[in-house]
């Protein structure tokens, strides 16, 4: 192997560190430029090969990983391939020469072949070195963006006529009975499916408060704990302010207290990460995520729920951060081992983001890992089904449509992870994540043979807009019981659509002409009307009362002419719809639409 040359070391005014290692990425030689000499830096050894230990003599043996994950693993592998490579550790003589090298060692991880290490930049020219070291990059750092919309408010009882009416259901769901019948959760957990035997992975910032009464049932059934900021096993964090966002995930995904909260998922086993560090910037290291989802895949875990999203990094590394076009699907690393995850037999399921806001304007505004192409990302919706105004878009810069499905995300009732007896209200799509992970544990308890993609398949070909997807609602609300029948091969019944919604045209840019889809709830007067850029009408395309629209939006169409007949040119158009309903329920929405002569 080629050996990096002895690399000088240059200070730069403000003592900022230049660097350009030939194993170093681009994106590490840029954060080294405002890197001080001397200041300890997360980085990334990546290793050539697994080296020559006594597992490389043959076979990979089975052994390394549980018979739960094997088991998991037939799913979607063929019998000989059930382990491979990835699952060694890496070779141990690699680690241990890189150890007096570095500052500390923090994580070793299989699937990457590598440590994630504390280091100065005049640290990197020995680890370049040595012969087995393939690359360095950068461990990213990371804010935390779902904090800037997650807003909690304790409650002291049940709001008042939230609670179900009884014989409505065999659970009494109390305040939650709004957060899980927008999914069709009810019905599922009617039948005695409560996903009872599923193992979910749930990664967050630590669990502080287990001891809560929603987690009564639950505790027993938790098959793992492990705390990888501070490498302990308990998941409750030894800062006493932090672990709650932990409880509330858990609580909205699995928690059982009838009266006050159900869960879609109560019935299953848990395997806990603490993944998140809550210091005062609030950091998240990608190490610790990689390091989480090797550990629970070798326990067996089968689903796994992700209330993070990575996206910007913190100082000194704000100029390194991601971009809209590195959401490609390939990119980051936490990317790469979610879909890798998904390929030994998880389904990974992530939060898109609550950046529609904050980055709104850009061509997606989705984080990592949200946009792997076999992770399942969800955006939010209100109880009443219309589009959270946080929950982040796409599609990804490869053009895919994100998010895939949707779950309610606003007004979400959770236990409180400071008191054990105590209940929160909060939203984000930190809570339509576990919402949806629940559905598809629900899923696959009743189809235990169902591979991750053969779940998301059915999850969207059963959604509320499986019919016109786009990148604000994806394929729709899920549905758990539409979606169970789904792969049971039954006849679905219709599903009514959730809200009042107007869908992308179709094709855009468009020529000669482009149809547009409307999806009416209930009975409605409507005006569809196409606007130049100067807000000048131009032509209506449907005006008049309209019956609701059943699972078969109404189709509008458009030839790229005004209210004359005359041929419009080449430009930007603006397309509005105004609805009012028989309830008296009013809804506005605006599009853009490019013709192209």
């Amino acid at each position: 192997m080629k050996i990096a040359g002895i690399i000088c070391a240059i200070l730069l005014a403000g003592s900022a560190w230049a660097y350009g290692g030939v194993k170093s990425t681009p994106r590490l030689d840029g954060a080294l430029r405002t890197t001080a000499a001397g200041e300890p830096i997360m980085l990334w050894v990546f290793f050539a090969d697994k080296g020559s230990s006594a597992y490389r003599r043959g076979a990979v043996p089975p052994d390394v990983v549980t018979q739960r994950s094997l088991d998991r693993r037939a799913m979607v592998r063929a019998p000989g391939d059930l382990v491979d490579e990835t699952d060694l550790p890496p070779e141990p003589s690699y680690v241990a020469a890189v150890a007096p090298l570095v500052l500390s060692i923090r994580h070793a991880s299989k699937w990457f072949n590598g440590v994630s290490v504390m280091a100065t930049p005049e640290q990197i020219s020995s680890l370049e070195a040595l012969p087995f070291v393939r690359g360095i990059d950068i461990v990213y750092r990371h804010g935390r963006p779902g904090d800037r919309e997650r807003i909690e408010q304790p409650v002291a009882a049940p709001p008042a006529g939230l609670s179900r009416t009884v014989g409505t259901h065999a659970l009494d769901y109390g305040p939650s009975l709004a957060q899980v019948s927008l999914e069709n959760i009810p019905a599922v957990h009617d039948s005695g499916n409560s996903a009872q035997g599923i193992i979910i992975g749930v990664f967050d910032n630590g669990f502080r408060m287990l001891a809560h009464q929603a987690f009564d049932s639950l505790r027993s059934r938790i098959v793992g704990t492990y705390d990888f900021v501070d490498h302990k096993v308990s998941v409750a964090p030894l800062h006493p302010g932090h672990g709650y966002h932990g409880v509330n995930t858990l609580s909205t995904l699995a928690g059982y207290y009838p009266g006050r909260l159900i869960g879609p998922a109560y019935g299953a086993s848990f395997i806990l990460a603490r993944t998140e560090n809550d210091s005062s910037e609030t950091p998240v290291e990608e190490d610790n995520w990689v390091r989480a989802i090797e550990w629970a895949d070798s326990l067996g875990v089968q689903i796994t729920s992700t209330s993070l999203g990575y996206f910007s990094y913190l100082p000194p590394f704000t100029s390194s951060s991601w971009t809209w076009q590195d959401m490609d699907g390939n990119t980051t690393l936490i990317t790469r081992a979610a879909d890798m995850a998904v390929g030994k037999g998880i389904l990974v399921v992530n939060s898109a983001g609550n950046e529609r806001l904050e980055r709104g304007g850009l061509p997606n505004t989705l984080n990592a890992p949200a946009d792997g192409d076999s992770v399942l990302s969800v955006g939010a919706v209100t109880p009443q089904g219309t589009l959270a105004s946080f929950s982040s878009y796409g599609p990804t810069a490869d053009g895919r449509i994100k998010p895939e499905v949707m779950a309610v995300g606003t007004s979400i009732y959770a236990a409180d992870g400071g008191s054990a007896t105590g209940y929160v209200v909060t939203q984000g799509t930190s809570f339509s994540c576990p919402l949806t992970a629940g559905v598809a544990a629900l899923v696959l308890k009743a189809h235990p043979l169902a591979t991750p993609m053969q779940i998301i398949n059915a999850l969207k070909k059963t959604a509320s807009r499986t019919n016109t997807p786009d990148n604000d609602y994806g394929w729709g609300i899920v549905n758990a019981a539409a979606a169970i029948a789904y792969l049971r091969g039954d006849t679905l019944p219709p599903v009514p659509p959730q809200s009042f919604a107007l869908g992308q045209n179709y094709p855009n840019p468009f020529n000669p002409g482009t149809r547009i889809d409307i999806q009416l709830p209930e009975a409605a007067s409507l005006t569809l009307k196409v606007y130049d850029m100067l807000g000048r009408e131009v032509r209506v395309l449907l005006e008049g009362a309209f019956a609701p629209s059943s699972t078969i939006p109404y189709r509008a169409t458009w030839d790229g002419t005004d209210n004359t007949g005359r041929r419009l040119a080449s430009g930007v158009y603006l397309y509005r719809l105004d609805a009012k309903g028989a309830s008296g329920n009013a809804f506005t929405q605006v599009r853009r639409m490019i013709l192209l002569r």
